[in-house]
């Protein structure tokens, strides 16, 4: 059964059972009302008929007497205690009846509803005195007919608000449903479509509102934003790693094809192949162990934080860069901060934005690490051709380059910095870059202090 169904129907019933309890609580307690107050009314005509009896002549005859209070519609009898009864008198259409009712002695006050022959009948009994002295039963009955066809109305007339309220509640269950799930099912005919289509799309949202169905909406809509950026980031991605694999792979072929031709005849062209050959290799390893490492979901970082001072970190970072690729590195260090990192993966992170100083300036490259407040600062800054303004918040992007031809002279493949947001992500710090085309770059590593010393 769909949703829509299940809350019309669920909403219908329920609405429906709750009308017919009401109604049926209306309809007792209306019925319980009136019929006791019938009683009471049957009660206080029997003790005027006790206090006109006791009142009475003694030679009136006791037909004559009874019939002075018999009450309209209803009959007046004296019980004896032996069950006889005298002077029953009737007043009614229904005289028959009233005189076939079972004569019962009772010897204390009594009142109740009786039925007999599916009618209603409001009978009291009071002991009294009789003219003799003899303790004898006063009864009075009196039909409840008017009473029960009044009733009876009643209970036609809610029937039918019951009968023509179902008709609202079914209509008001409907509504109710296509509002719940209208927007269930554009979100499915927006989904079929993207299956079909392949093309993202999103759901039509009304005004603002704070109401579920909207937020459910608006999720909606942020998820499909979110897949569809990614799906893009994807999609460059497989471009640009496929691209960049193939470019080295074109050159080992080539040399390979030219050492086939040449390579034993002519041993320059041996010396060259190889060396290119070689190359093209370190770089293809390199690229790939990048993407490994990007590929790894942010809880595949094995990252074991403990305590690092930073100051013997960075000069032994810095003297080994300076080895490696006899370039100036000057340090300035003010404060010993203590951190908490992953050891190996800091001096990762360190040497990328090092790496980088190195590649895009032949300047001499500063280290500057200094505290303020709770933080430690590492700044590594170059004096190189610097990056333009509209690039800043591209850098950190996969296989993004600013000039691919000079990337390609450098031997860079755009990987470097997203690696090194991975990183600093998974070690909870925080990076920033600012930079002047044709003066220089500065990145800036921000680290949340453990000590000070």
């Amino acid at each position: 059964m769909k949703l829509k169904n299940k809350i019309n129907l669920s909403t219908a019933v329920m609405f429906i059972v709750l009308l017919i309890i009401i109604v049926f609580t209306i309809y007792l307690s209306f019925s319980t009302m009136a019929k006791n107050r019938e009683i009471d009314r049957v009660y206080e005509e029997a003790k005027q008929s006790t206090t006109g009896i006791h009142q009475s002549d003694a030679s009136v005859p006791v037909q004559q007497l009874l019939r002075a209070y018999v009450p309209v519609n209803g009959l007046l009898q004296i019980v004896k205690p032996d069950g006889s009864s005298q002077g029953a008198v009737a007043e009614s259409a229904q005289q028959s009846e009233l005189r076939n009712l079972s004569i019962t002695y009772y010897g204390k006050e009594e009142k109740q509803i009786i039925k007999n022959n599916g009618n209603s009948f409001g009978f009291v009994s009071l002991p009294i005195v009789w003219l003799d002295g003899e303790i004898v039963d006063l009864q009075v009955v009196v039909s409840l007919h008017s009473t029960d066809e009044m009733l009876h109305i009643l209970k036609i007339l809610l029937i039918a608000i019951t009968s023509l309220a179902t008709i609202p509640a079914l209509i008001s269950s409907m509504l109710l449903g296509n509002v719940i799930t209208r927007p269930i099912t554009s979100m499915i005919h927006t989904m079929k479509d993207i299956q079909i289509s392949g093309h993202f799309k999103r759901l039509p949202l009304p005004k603002k509102t704070n109401d579920e169905l909207y937020q459910m909406g608006d999720a909606f809509n942020k998820m499909i934003e979110l897949l569809e950026v990614n799906f893009q980031k994807q999609g460059e991605f497989i471009s640009n790693a496929s691209h960049e694999l193939k470019t080295p792979l074109t050159v080992i072929e080539s040399y390979a094809n030219l050492l086939r031709r040449r390579g034993k005849a002519r041993p320059e062209v041996f010396d060259e192949s190889v060396h290119a050959i070689l190359s093209e290799t370190e770089r293809m390893r390199d690229l790939t162990n990048n993407l490994l490492s990007l590929a790894k979901h942010e809880e595949q970082w094995q990252v074991n934080k403990e305590k690092i001072e930073l100051s013997p970190l960075i000069q032994e970072i810095a003297h080994s860069f300076q080895q490696a690729y006899n370039r100036q590195v000057h340090i300035h260090i003010k404060g010993v901060p203590v951190i908490m990192a992953d050891y190996q993966r800091l001096k990762q992170l360190i040497y990328i934005f090092m790496d980088n100083a190195r590649k895009y300036s032949d300047e001499i490259i500063e280290v500057r690490l200094f505290t303020k407040e709770n933080l430690a600062y590492l700044e590594i800054v170059d004096f190189g051709i610097g990056i333009p303004s509209d690039d800043i918040e591209k850098i950190f992007d996969r296989f993004y380059r600013i000039d691919k031809a000079r990337e390609r002279k450098t031997g860079g493949f755009g990987l470097g910095l997203s690696l090194a947001k991975e990183l600093a992500e998974a070690m909870n710090i925080k990076l920033q870059v600012e930079s002047k085309e044709g003066y220089g770059t500065t990145a800036r590593i921000l680290f949340n202090i453990t000590n000070s010393q």
